[in-house]
C-alpha cells in the first residue's frame, strides 16, 4: 500500500497519454453520440472538432486527480514518517485510500464524458460521481451501526457494481425512477445530521431532514407530497435511521472544513445552474466556462471534506 500514491501517479498520467493517443486516431469518439461540431453543448461550451469536444469543461477535471493524489501524497508521507495515526485518514488504510482514490476517479470520469460525448463516456462520468457521493452517507453508518472495515468494503463495492449494471442496461433513473447520486446528496446530509446529534428520538426523525436538502435542490415538500408514485424514493432517506444503532464513537469538529466543503459545493452548485444555453453566464467560445468552474470548485470541496474527516476523535 506504500506505494499507492507512485500507482495513482502513473495511472493518471497514463490515463492522459491514452487518451491522446486514441484522441489523435479518432478511435475514442467512434461512438460518438452527442452534439454536431460546431454546435453549443448542453453544458454551454461549444463542439470541438480537436482532440477534446469540450475543451475547457475536460481540462477542468484535472483538478480532481490534483486533490486526490495530494490527499495519497500526504497519507503516504505520514506512513513513512511514523507519524501517530490519529483516526482514519491519517496514513494509508483502505478507508482513507478508498476515499482518495474515489477523489481522483472523478477526474477521469467527466473527462471522458466531456471529451468523447460518447454514451459509455457518460456512463463513466456518472459512475465516477456515484462512486464518491456514497462513500460519505456509508462511513457516517459504517461509525454508528458498528460495522467493521470489510463490511463497509463489501456493502460499498456491491452498490457500485449493481449500479454500474443498472446504469448501463436500464439509463441514468435505473428503470426505477431512481437518482441514486441525488438521493446519496440527501442521505449524506441525513446521516451527518445523526452523527452529530444523534439520539433514540432523533434517529427517527433525521429521515424528515431530507425534505430540507431535497427543498434546497429545488423539490419543494408540496411537490413530493403531491406525487408520490414519483417521489416514492423519499421512503430511503430513513436508511440511515435503519442502520445507526449507536451513536457514533467519534467526534468530528466541523469549523471550518465542513462548512468549507459545503459552501464550495453549494456556491459550484449556483455556478452549474448558468452553464447552459440560453444563460446570461453561456459563452460558448470562453475557456471561462461556468461547469468548468463547477468541477474546479467540487475539487476544492473533495479536499476540505477529506480535512473534515481527518479532524476526528474519539468521544
Amino acid at each position: 500500500m506504500i506505494r499507492i500514491y507512485s500507482l495513482a501517479l502513473v495511472a493518471s498520467v497514463l490515463f492522459v497519454v491514452l487518451y491522446l493517443v486514441f484522441a489523435l486516431t479518432g478511435e475514442i469518439f467512434f461512438y460518438e453520440s452527442g452534439e454536431a461540431i460546431g454546435t453549443i453543448s448542453g453544458w454551454c461550451e461549444r463542439v470541438s472538432g480537436g482532440l477534446f469536444r469540450e475543451p475547457a469543461n475536460t481540462l477542468s477535471n484535472i483538478g480532481f486527480m490534483i486533490s486526490g493524489l495530494f490527499m495519497l501524497r500526504i497519507l503516504t508521507a505520514e506512513n513513512q514518517s511514523n507519524t501517530e495515526l490519529g483516526n482514519a485518514f491519517t496514513g494509508l488504510n483502505k478507508i482513507s485510500v478508498l476515499y482518495a482514490v474515489a477523489v481522483i476517479y472523478l477526474g477521469p470520469g467527466s473527462w471522458l464524458m466531456h471529451g468523447t460525448h460518447t454514451a459509455w463516456g457518460g456512463w463513466a462520468d456518472n459512475l465516477s460521481m456515484v462512486m464518491y457521493i456514497i462513500f460519505p452517507w456509508l462511513y457516517n453508518l459504517k461509525e454508528m451501526g458498528r460495522w467493521s472495515v470489510s463490511r463497509f468494503l463489501w456493502t460499498y463495492f456491491i452498490i457500485v457494481i449493481i449500479y454500474s449494471l443498472a446504469r448501463w442496461f436500464f439509463g441514468g433513473r435505473l428503470g426505477i425512477g431512481l437518482d441514486l447520486f441525488g438521493l446519496s446528496i440527501g442521505l449524506w446530509i441525513i446521516s451527518e445530521s445523526l452523527f452529530k446529534f444523534w439520539s433514540p428520538t432523533f434517529r427517527w426523525m433525521s429521515g424528515f431532514v431530507g425534505f430540507i436538502v431535497a427543498a434546497v435542490f429545488g423539490i419543494s415538500p408540496q411537490e413530493i407530497l403531491s406525487d408520490l408514485v414519483e417521489y416514492w424514493w423519499i421512503i430511503l432517506f430513513w436508511v440511515p435511521a435503519l442502520f445507526s444503532t449507536s451513536r457514533p464513537a467519534l467526534t468530528r469538529t466541523y469549523t471550518p472544513w465542513f462548512f468549507l466543503g459545503m459552501f464550495s459545493y453549494l456556491a459550484a452548485f449556483v455556478i452549474w445552474l448558468q452553464g447552459y444555453p440560453d444563460t446570461p453566464y453561456c459563452q460558448p467560445d470562453s475557456w471561462i466556462q461556468p461547469h468548468a468552474i463547477w468541477h474546479l470548485m467540487t475539487a476544492l470541496s473533495t479536499w476540505c471534506i477529506f480535512k473534515f474527516y481527518r479532524t476526528e476523535r474519539e468521544r
